[in-house]
């Protein structure tokens, strides 16, 4: 742990962070087979739930999560479901909606994590917006949303306007 406390980039602790969660998971047995396809998702009409979801990715020059835990796999849908950015901020905003709909102490510690890292990247740049955070907490709480046993893979083919009815994240 003490490498992904010291290294400057934060996209390498990141990495490690995640490598970790891995290593951590399956000798857990938690990990699971590769749920999120990029190439099905992209087949998908325009305006669905697992195309908005490809889209995201593409937009945001990222790859789907395919190894580890379904909730580490998932994560992206939540930024989808949420329309949170990637940024800081964004992270941060998942972090606290998940949090406030499930709490579980490693929501809490990835927050406070990602509060750190931002703190630290922000500087002057910009103000941490403890409302926004806030919104995601209460937004997670009025949900019916529990990050550990919904289905994406049975939603995709849905409007995504559909599926945040579905959880009520409004």
């Amino acid at each position: 742990m003490q490498a992904f406390t010291t290294s400057p980039n934060p996209t390498v602790r990141i990495q490690k962070f995640l490598d970790l969660v891995d290593r951590v998971t399956e000798k857990q047995g938690l990990n699971v087979t590769q749920i999120v396809d990029i190439q099905k998702l992209r087949s998908l009409p325009i305006g669905t739930f697992g195309r908005t979801w490809a889209d995201f990715l593409d937009e945001n020059n990222l790859t789907p999560f395919t190894t580890g835990p379904r909730r580490k796999q998932l994560h992206d849908g939540v930024h989808v479901l949420t329309e949170y950015s990637t940024d800081y901020l964004g992270e941060a905003e998942v972090q606290a909606f998940l949090l406030g709909a499930k709490f579980r102490l490693v929501n809490l510690l990835l927050g406070l994590g990602l509060l750190r890292m931002m703190s630290r990247q922000m500087q002057d740049r910009q103000q941490l917006d403890w409302e926004r955070l806030w919104q995601a907490y209460q937004r997670g709480s009025k949900s019916h949303f529990d990050p550990d046993t919904w289905q994406p893979e049975l939603l995709w083919h849905l409007p995504l306007k559909d599926v945040q009815a579905i959880f009520a994240i409004y």
